[in-house]
């Protein structure tokens, strides 16, 4: 931490980075034109209005939301979480992140970021994400966390998901950047997934307020982190207006290579990443085509050898209880969901959940369209 920024600073800080409706580089101008967050606080909305040439209604509630926030219940809030509330001043706020058009001006992060000489893809796409997709996703975010690259994504369902459950699978850290606060976890499903991200060495990143609740508007705007934090981007399905394709664009703005998974021609999916690729994008056919975008001096302590290895152990080896053993016999060589293996084991819903998430973790087991069936890859 910055020891130069007062601990009352940081407190206003985190109280005017409470309106979601500034751009981050408005907070920044305010805080210049006033010479400190304290200062800002210190006005009445009349004199916000005229020094920053806003409109009277937007300063009155722009100081609302600002003391409708308790900063220290923040701080104490997100420490409790085992996380950290960063300025950009300060050594651990991401340098990737200072270097951008409009730094967040207050960063929760809970876990650990990856050391800026880390290799990191961002890997995005659609929430309704197909087989293929699903498929795809998985494929390149596992290899790509066998080689030593850290994935970075936005835990959100479909395409978001799946790389990060690839990456927990090995037991590898990864990066989750997320558009709600980081108190809370969206979609709610996502909460193992979210716990796993933390204990296998990743972090949970947000902007937000700690229990900001999920907003459309969050998620674009989060956008702009993960083309920030990730070397190279590449998307694996979205429409053409989808949010993966907003990543896309942000970070070519941001002089970041984005490639594409190309699709079927006839997949509404597939026609974001299929445009992209119209429009210059690289194509990805294998992970080694993605390594190839990576900035060579990143690519030190990559290895491609570990692609040889075996992704899962045998069940034996993977010291499974009875009960897991019961969930494989029930799904054998086809699929079974969530409901078929409740009614078999006379379970409830979480107990059965939770089995098949750590079977999922382990890499033995995977889900599409809710049904599990054994890994193939």
């Amino acid at each position: 931490m910055n020891n130069t920024i007062s601990a009352a600073e940081r407190l206003a800080r985190i109280q005017v980075n409470a309106f979601p409706y500034f751009r981050a580089d408005w907070l920044e101008r305010l805080i210049r034109i006033f010479g400190s967050a304290q200062e800002i606080l210190r006005q009445d909305a009349k004199t916000l209005a005229q020094e920053a040439q806003m409109n009277p209604a937007t300063a009155q509630r722009f100081l609302k939301e600002a003391f409708s926030i308790d900063p220290q219940q923040e701080w104490d809030r997100t420490s409790q979480l085992g996380g950290h509330i960063y300025l950009p001043e300060d050594e651990e706020y991401p340098q990737a992140l200072k270097s951008i058009k409009e730094p967040p001006i207050v960063l929760y992060v809970l876990g650990k970021l990856p050391p800026a000489e880390q290799a990191a893809v961002g890997m995005v796409g659609t929430r309704k994400i197909t087989p293929y997709g699903r498929r795809a996703a998985d494929k390149l975010a596992t290899e790509l966390t066998q080689c030593g690259v850290t994935v970075i994504s936005g835990l959100a369902r479909g395409v978001d998901s799946a790389c990060h459950a690839a990456a927990v699978r090995l037991k590898k850290p990864t990066v989750a950047v997320i558009g709600t606060g980081v108190g809370r976890c969206y979609p709610a499903e996502n909460r193992p997934l979210a716990k796993a991200i933390l204990e296998y060495g990743g972090a949970i990143v947000s902007e937000l307020p700690v229990n900001s609740p999920p907003s459309a508007f969050h998620f674009p705007r989060r956008n702009r982190i993960i083309a920030a934090l990730s070397h190279v981007v590449t998307v694996v399905e979205g429409e053409i207006k989808s949010g993966a394709l907003i990543t896309a664009k942000l970070a070519l703005e941001m002089g970041k290579d984005v490639l594409a998974v190309p699709g079927p021609i006839d997949g509404p999916q597939s026609a974001g990443p299929n445009q992209l690729i119209k429009d210059g994008a690289g194509v990805v056919s294998c992970v080694q085509d993605i390594i190839d975008y990576i900035p060579e001096p990143l690519r030190f302590g990559i290895s491609a050898h570990a692609l040889k290895a075996p992704l899962i152990a045998k069940e034996e080896e993977a010291g499974l209880d009875d009960l897991s053993k019961q969930v494989l016999e029930i799904i054998g060589p086809g699929e079974a969901s969530l409901d078929a293996v409740v009614e078999a084991l006379q379970i409830d819903v979480p107990q059965a959940a939770g089995l098949l998430f750590e079977l999922e973790i382990k890499g033995i087991l995977a889900c599409r369209n809710g049904l599990y069936s054994r890994n193939k890859f």
